[in-house]
């Protein structure tokens, strides 16, 4: 099996469908998976959807600094992209940094409203509950008030 085709294989065992019912404590292998593919395939260390599973398998694995650096950097590259802003206020607000987590939190609200309540206000199905109540518990620390 070729490199491109290995990874794309990886990518696919990170999908959100696919480890759903994983347990909490396979997210650090999600991460190498991650970073398996990142390494066997070019394309992929910048492409918004692999920044977006890394940063939130980082998250769920309570990595708060390595989160936020890769939610800055992924906000960067793709400012309009709005599924990292409410990880980036989340993780700002588990580590304390709370205008920071208020303002990304503003932003996510502002790119995307209806994205906000999809995957913050009714957690979509493939999202499982405990993992959705840590996200909650990083907005409720930034200031969200929903």
């Amino acid at each position: 099996m070729g490199r491109a085709a290995r990874a794309w294989q990886l990518r696919r065992c990170i999908e959100p469908m696919e480890c759903r019912d994983a347990p909490a404590e396979s997210a650090p292998g999600g991460l190498t998976a991650l970073e398996t593919c990142r390494r066997l395939d070019p394309r992929v260390p910048d492409s918004a959807s692999h920044l977006h599973h890394r940063l939130v398998a980082l998250y769920l694995c309570r990595e708060y600094e390595g989160a936020l650096e890769t939610a800055k950097h992924v906000t960067r590259l793709y400012p309009e992209y709005p599924h990292p802003y409410c990880w980036l206020a989340a993780a700002l607000g588990q580590t304390g940094q709370i205008a920071e987590a208020r303002e990304a939190l503003e932003k996510a609200i502002a790119i995307a409203p209806a994205v906000f309540d999809l995957y913050v206000r009714h957690r979509v199905p493939w999202v499982r509950p405990q993992d959705h109540a840590h996200m909650l518990e990083g907005l409720w620390k930034a200031g969200w008030e929903g």
